[in-house]
């Protein structure tokens, strides 16, 4: 089966900034990362394929990442966005798919995580995009952390027609070392079938110079625990992930993590769940 990263991202800060690279923090990755960058870490680590996902809240940047997957068979999907209050979004969905590339859009994304208002996923004008989603057969990722867990649980129970995909595992205090409330919470959001759950971000939520792989591996395991493996994406979530991590370290990681799984089940959670989840190559 084919081996897939299911999260990455790609931008060119010459066409637009990316506004929540709001500190020297991010010093290290304030430059333009494309796919030619991407594509060594990927040959070293026998992935085949890749689902890139938005970073800005861009119409344009959407268009651009389809046009990234036309000219290269390594992009499988696209995670896009598009403004879910728009009562236009199903016209808009239809002029993407309709763009070059627009047979690899498989979903959209918001920065949740950044609304002020953590009952945003709640809100009524919200509510009926994410319905127009499930009526184009595109599924949500979820850009949520602990704060938004709630509201994520009773938007996935309410929209059981929909699928989502939980980014980052909902952002676990992984430097702290605390589980409550979100082992609980993402327990609960599991329990629901119409979800599954990416195995990637936990290192930048980790103390990113002194990490070590057991103050990740408790997270990814109760991941795997709780979704099960034929609900589990590896995602590489780089460049970002760089600010803790090499590529390579975060594939050991998800190595490290599945060791104790059979071989199929290692098989979806490296790729067939990502097929699945996200409708690749349908």
């Amino acid at each position: 089966m084919p081996r897939i990263d299911a999260h990455h991202h790609l931008w060119d800060l010459a066409r637009r900034d990316q506004p929540w690279m709001d500190g020297p923090w991010a010093d290290p990755i304030h430059r333009t990362f494309t796919l030619e960058d991407l594509e060594p870490h990927l040959g070293a680590n026998g992935v085949d394929a890749t689902v890139v996902v938005q970073s800005s809240s861009s119409h344009d940047e959407t268009v651009e990442l389809l046009a990234v997957a036309h000219a290269s068979a390594r992009v499988a999907g696209v995670v896009g966005w598009a403004d879910l209050t728009d009562p236009a979004l199903p016209d808009v969905l239809a002029a993407l798919r309709a763009a070059p590339g627009g047979d690899r859009l498989v979903g959209l994304r918001h920065q949740v995580q950044d609304e002020p208002d953590r009952h945003w996923l709640a809100r009524p004008d919200v509510r009926r995009g994410l319905a127009h989603l499930a009526d184009a057969d595109l599924a949500y990722d979820l850009l949520i952390t602990p704060r938004e867990l709630p509201a994520a649980i009773d938007a996935v129970r309410d929209l059981p027609g929909l699928r989502f995909v939980l980014d980052h595992a909902a952002k676990p205090p992984v430097a702290s070392g605390a589980r409550d409330p979100w082992d609980g919470e993402l327990a609960a959001l599991a329990a629901l079938p119409n979800v599954v759950c990416k195995l990637s971000g936990l290192v930048t939520e980790a103390a990113w110079d002194s990490w070590l792989p057991e103050h990740v591996l408790p997270y990814a395991e109760h991941v795997l625990d709780t979704f099960g493996p034929d609900r589990v994406l590896f995602g590489s979530d780089w460049p970002v992930c760089t600010l803790a991590a090499t590529y390579d370290q975060v594939v050991d990681l998800a190595d490290r993590a599945t060791r104790r799984l059979t071989e199929a089940e290692r098989a979806a959670v490296f790729g067939t769940s990502a097929t699945r989840a996200y409708g690749l190559g349908a």
